[in-house]
């Protein structure tokens, strides 16, 4: 049974896709079909019309919505132009795909080259405005400022069109996607719908043909549609645009013409979801919490009332009456307490007339032994010659022998003779530099005897 139906489920899943790809067959051969003379033309797959009102803001760059397009749709789209020298060929590489883009003009480009807003309009594109002088700080600039750039500009494609305002359609592009707040509620509540991107190929910069098409190629692929950006006013992207065609009819890719809802061509229906680049799947849960059930209790019987010996906090002891237990009142029944507290007792202090009496310290505790105190002792100074005259005299009143007094310019003498001998001796203990500098004054007195 369960081998049936896992067979059942891949029939209908290869019947659904060998149908997919029919119709996607079907829709490139009508496409090519309405391009003669260029069987080889991509074409232009399907129109869908979009309500401004319903949907103010799209693109995936800036905003959560997007063009309600289906896997492998793109929707082609040109900003800056006309500038005929590159314009006119991009209408024309249009023209032989049988391709319709959505064109958003500058003003002042309009009134430099009017001729070429009518030709967009004569090809069937759609016409959609970029600000009359293309400043690139609209999210800095006053509000004022800001919807003068946007009136002029769409008054100045008005003109070049002679007063034809049912070509002009109410969508705007913000120069380098510049979005801010005020300029977008100004718009919405003129009813124009602001156009930003899914992707841009980077074909403003100073690129190659080359990486303008690897890059809406490969940008494309990750998004499997969208809105590509691209610029008509530029060399690089005249020469990538036939490849970029090619290689999306290659891929399976389809292009879509977006025009604006009016009261005699109604919005294509879409539901919101559409409006989503990567919409959630009904396989993916949204909440990865479990909810909490709603449980109906089949018998809703009233719980016991707890008896009295329930309430007694002895462990598996009953309670009597007669038993002499403190009692708190709690609400409208007696609980009886426990006869001691669970956490142990505190230590009794001592009583207030107890002191504390030390031992007195030994009188071998404040003792220092001598040799111990002798290694930490500082040396004894150097005499100083006044010093050693003093000496000298008294060593004379014991002797009683004569003393020759030592000047100082002995004694300098002295010690300048001694500087090399005791150079290397200045650390020794004192003792022995006391029993040099007696032999030294010896030896002086001999010399002037």
């Amino acid at each position: 049974m369960a081998g049936s139906v896992l067979i059942g489920v891949r029939i209908r899943h290869w019947a659904a896709l060998c149908l997919g790809l029919l119709a996607c067959i079907f829709t490139q051969a009508v496409s090519a079909a309405g391009c003669p003379g260029h069987p080889d033309a991509i074409g232009t797959s399907r129109t869908l019309v979009v309500d401004p009102l319903q949907h103010p803001r799209i693109g995936t760059m800036q905003y959560p919505e997007t063009l309600p397009l289906e896997d492998h749709e793109v929707v082609l789209t040109f900003d800056d132009g006309p500038l005929p020298r590159y314009s006119n060929q991009i209408l024309e590489i249009l023209a032989a795909q049988c391709v319709k883009a959505t064109f958003f003009t500058v003003g002042r480009m309009a009134q430099s080259s009017p001729e070429g807003v009518r030709k967009l309009r004569d090809a069937g594109h759609t016409i959609g405005t970029h600000t009359q002088n293309h400043p690139l700080r609209m999210n800095k600039m006053p509000i004022e400022r800001a919807k003068q750039e946007i009136d002029d500009g769409i008054a100045s494609v008005k003109a070049a069109l002679g007063g034809d305002d049912a070509a002009l359609a109410p969508f705007l592009r913000i120069p380098g996607l510049a979005r801010a707040t005020a300029v977008e509620d100004y718009l919405a509540s003129e009813g124009i719908q602001v156009w930003s991107a899914d992707f841009p190929a980077d074909d403003w910069r100073h690129v190659s043909s080359q990486r303008v098409y690897d890059l809406a190629i490969k940008r494309l692929e990750d998004k499997g549609r969208g809105i590509l950006l691209l610029h008509d006013i530029h060399e690089r992207t005249v020469a990538a645009l036939p490849r970029i065609l090619s290689e999306l009819k290659a891929r399976g890719y389809r292009i879509v013409h977006v025009v604006p809802a009016t009261a005699e061509r109604p919005a294509t229906p879409t539901e919101p979801q559409q409006w989503q680049l990567h919409p959630p799947s009904e396989a993916i849960a949204i909440s990865h919490w479990p909810k909490i059930p709603n449980f109906v209790f089949a018998d809703a019987e009233t719980l016991p009332a707890p008896s009295w010996s329930d309430l007694d906090w002895r462990d598996g002891q009953s309670m009597t009456l007669s038993e002499p237990v403190e009692r708190v009142k709690v609400v409208a029944h007696s609980v009886p307490l426990p006869r001691e507290a669970p956490w142990p007792r505190q230590f009794s202090l001592p009583p207030e007339d107890a002191v504390n009496a030390l031992p007195v310290p030994a009188e071998s505790n404040f003792g220092i032994p001598e040799k111990s105190y002798a290694a930490i002792a500082p040396a004894s100074p150097r005499p100083t010659a006044r010093e050693t005259n003093r000496n000298a005299r008294v060593a004379e009143a014991d002797s009683g022998e004569p003393r020759r007094t030592m000047s100082r310019k002995h004694f300098g003498h002295g010690r300048r003779a001694g500087v090399s001998h005791m150079a290397g001796r200045r650390n020794e203990p004192a003792a022995h530099a006391s029993r040099r500098d007696l032999k030294h004054l010896v030896l002086v007195k001999k010399r002037h005897v």
